[in-house]
């Protein structure tokens, strides 16, 4: 058994364990957001596998391409031997150190510092997952060679060699692929269809008349979805916002259109329009057209601040598009969100350009994350120049927003990309937790776009380009970001890759989750409701934040 185990230690190539245990090494430094044990582990084991993959790589294309060497067996394993022990050392002093780097992070989110034990955990999750990447690849290489040596014997060695790469990986590819991912896919989508059906303890179908799913309503309560039930029945009502107040207000419109609801896009767009109209969202002061997350989630900080801010006076409508989290619809169906958001603005934004303007809303989009994206995307400001609507609110956009890469992209010199500056202010303007939208040179123009964003938000701050080049945001960092962040090749995009995963599992204000009192300031700079002093602005903020500070946000929402 000893035998066996030394075997299969020095099977190992001495380049590969020192790019290994380099990639090892930068894997510990922080990111964006705080990593637990698991989390780390993971990380570490995949960073040392690819680093040491890419080291068994080198090597045989040096055997392959016949290159010298002049080392005899014993200077190799003198040189395995010497190799590991190094690494050994650098990969002990790297992980010692590595709480000491995540808590460079959790001080700046007020997080309390990591558990001692971590280290331990770390190393073991860490050293399984290299083992079960590197027996895979073996496996994947043992097929090679046993495919190659086939066809060996019918076409010439190379040739051979490169159609068994291209079979076998083909083969890798399908099981990989088309059965484990396929089922995996199927799986986790019948189990959030399932959970999308759920009625939650306490929610009962409304009976007010202007509610949608009420009786009177055009969309069935049952059709509404998770999301949709719990948008449709969270408070403010006209009573709490009243008494906030101390003003008369109105009831919240708030227009809901399930997945389920209808068969088609087109279909669920009309019966929004219509329920709507139905309970007279037209004649608000305010009319929002909210696209949701990929569950079909809108924050309820966003919404509650609008509504208190308005008096009520304010008609939200929102379509459901999937069912699944944010990058679960992408990757099942990625066109589905930008469709539906483009037929819903469409019918909206048609029926409202033909009312009389002085006896109409003023229109605002809104998004979170992914709804960000699809609502970006919904209205071509081309087709709307003559009548423009009145701006649009995006928070925690995705990297490939169209509209949000063209403004940061065309910055002012010397503002940091975390927090652009655009032209004079009177278009965009960007602000992230201390409120920046006062700061501009000039007044709004016709249209006012506002981006909310936090620096350590890894779904606004990615870029495949990570993998070989440096993020620019590293150069004048955020307030939230870490200063002992730095970029490593590949390692840093593999990182981000893992911090958009995990990116709602920050404290409300950083990473990827909007404490309510931002939102306020964004629809306050957006809508300017009238009446509202600082201080009870302030008070509303409290208000708001003492409400939904602990209030959970869905996982890949």
């Amino acid at each position: 058994m000893r035998r066996h185990i030394s075997q299969f230690a020095l099977s190992f190539s001495g380049l590969g364990v020192l790019l290994g245990t380099l990639f090892l090494a930068a894997s510990f430094a922080p990111s964006l957001i705080p990593r637990n044990p698991v989390f780390q582990g993971v990380l570490t084991g995949m960073s040392a596998a690819l680093g040491y993959g890419i080291g068994v790589f080198l090597r045989w294309l040096w055997d392959y391409l016949e290159l010298p060497t002049n080392r005899t067996g014993w200077d190799v394993l003198a040189l395995k031997i010497a190799a590991s022990v190094a690494c050994g050392g650098i990969a002990l002093f790297f992980l010692w150190n590595a709480s000491e780097w995540q808590n460079s992070i959790r001080v700046l989110m007020g997080l309390s510092p990591v558990e001692t034990s971590r280290p331990y955990t770390v190393g073991c999750i860490a050293l399984a997952i290299f083992l079960i990447l590197v027996l895979i690849a073996r496996l994947f290489a043992l097929m090679i060679r046993w495919v190659a040596g086939y066809l060996s014997s019918h076409v010439p060695r190379r040739v051979s060699n490169i159609l068994a790469l291209v079979l076998v990986s083909a083969m890798f590819w399908m099981i990989g692929n088309g059965v484990l991912v396929s089922q995996a896919v199927g799986a986790l989508d019948a189990s959030y269809r399932q959970f999308d059906t759920l009625v939650e303890d306490g929610i009962r179908a409304p009976e007010e008349p202007g509610k949608t799913g009420s009786p009177a309503s055009l969309i069935e309560w049952k059709t509404l979805g998770r999301a949709g039930r719990e948008v449709v029945t969270s408070p403010p009502v006209q009573s709490d916002i009243a008494a906030f107040t101390g003003r008369p207000a109105l009831e919240p419109l708030r227009v809901y259109v399930g997945v389920a609801s209808a068969e088609t896009v087109r279909e669920r767009a009309q019966l929004a329009l219509e329920e709507l109209i139905r309970v007279g969202g037209f004649t608000r002061s305010v009319l929002v057209i909210a696209t949701p997350t990929g569950t079909g989630w809108l924050d309820p900080a966003s919404q509650r601040a609008l509504e208190y801010l308005e008096n009520g006076d304010v008609a939200t409508v929102t379509v459901q598009y999937s069912h699944l989290p944010s990058w679960l619809a992408l990757l099942v169906d990625p066109d589905i969100g930008d469709e539906t958001a483009r037929a819903v603005f469409d019918l909206i934004y048609d029926y409202w350009h033909r009312l009389p303007r002085d006896a109409r809303p003023r229109l605002y989009l809104h998004g979170l994350s992914l709804g960000a994206l699809n609502s970006d995307l919904s209205a071509n400001l081309l087709t709307v120049i003559d009548d423009p609507f009145q701006g649009a609110f995006w928070t925690g956009p995705p990297f490939p927003t169209p509209t949000w890469r063209q403004m940061t992209n065309d910055r002012n010199p010397g503002s940091p990309a975390w927090l652009p500056e655009v032209r004079d202010g009177s278009l965009v303007r960007f602000t992230n937790q201390k409120n920046h939208l006062n700061e501009a040179t000039a007044p709004w123009g016709l249209i006012r776009i506002i981006y909310l964003q936090y620096a350590s938000d890894p779904i606004t701050f990615f870029s495949p380009s990570y993998a070989y080049t440096s993020p620019e945001w590293l150069g004048d960092r955020g307030p939230d970001v870490s200063p002992q962040l730095r970029w490593y090749p590949i390692v840093t995009f593999l990182q981000l890759v893992l911090d958009m995963m995990t990116a709602t599992t920050t404290p409300m204000g950083y990473g990827h989750v909007f404490a309510p009192e931002h939102y306020v300031d964004g629809w306050v700079a957006l809508t300017e409701p009238p009446g509202w002093t600082v201080p009870e602005i302030d008070r509303l903020k409290r208000k708001l934040a003492a409400e939904l500070r602990n209030k959970p946000v869905p996982a890949g929402p």
